[in-house]
């Protein structure tokens, strides 16, 4: 299992880098997941010898790597948990999508999560067990097919960005279940920039962390994409 980077800590709030294919919790497959893994990590380097607390604020979907604010107190976990309920916990996504891509937009749409198939679907709003999802997203070069674009996220929907943009006509490179993707194909889908008010200082904080530029399909997109692409804010 590929280590976790860890970008910031301190007695409060951790913020990682999930690794792709790394659940965030525990799940029924048994793999580390990522909580747990940074349990591990703070009781090594602290010597705790008790059971270790770290809140669950947010997370990403097991194929999708990217940045992670966990928390270190019951007190950091309501407080950030309640930036979230209030849309102010501010995340930013890249992804590469196939098909015509205006140069921005926003998303708007009902879903439905089916918990047998573990699948999300777009449908008609009023429909029972509906929730709303809202995204904005930017495009910020293009490689062949593919577009690169930065999507921010208003709501915390399950599977969210795969399936409104995939609904829009942008299909995620490498996603297998709503994209179209093919098998050893990587989802094209990272969690790049977090902001948050720290939960005790109450400071605001960013982070940004890129996706690996060597990965595909990642490395198609020029060094000039990439500077373009981290001069978004939406």
């Amino acid at each position: 299992m590929e280590k976790v980077q860890v970008v910031y800590e301190d007695n409060h709030i951790l913020v990682v880098v999930k690794p792709p294919n790394m659940p965030t919790q525990a799940d029924a497959s048994g793999d580390l997941d990522l909580q747990s893994a940074m349990k591990a990590y703070i009781a090594e380097k602290y010597n705790k010898t008790g059971a270790v607390y770290l809140g669950l604020v947010h997370r990403l979907d097991r194929p999708v790597g990217g940045l992670v604010v966990l928390a270190r107190t019951s007190k950091a976990a309501d407080r950030l948990s309640a930036q979230v309920r209030n849309k102010t916990l501010y995340r930013q996504y890249v992804a590469a999508v196939r098909g015509e891509v205006p140069e921005k937009g926003t998303l708007c749409d009902t879903l439905v999560k089916d918990g047998r198939t573990n699948t999300v679907r777009v449908v008609p709003a009023g429909v029972p067990g509906g929730k709303d999802a809202k995204l904005t997203y930017q495009k910020a070069g293009q490689a062949g097919e593919l577009s690169l674009v930065r999507v921010r996220l208003f709501t915390g929907r399950s599977h969210q960005i795969r399936v409104q943009l995939s609904h829009a006509g942008m299909p995620i490179w490498g996603d297998a279940r709503y994209g179209g993707g093919k098998p050893g194909e990587q989802i094209a889908l990272w969690g790049a920039h977090l902001g948050l008010v720290h939960p005790t200082l109450k400071e605001e904080m960013h982070f940004d962390v890129l996706p690996p530029e060597d990965g595909d399909p990642w490395k198609r997109f020029a060094q000039s994409v990439w500077k373009k692409e981290a001069e978004i804010c939406l």
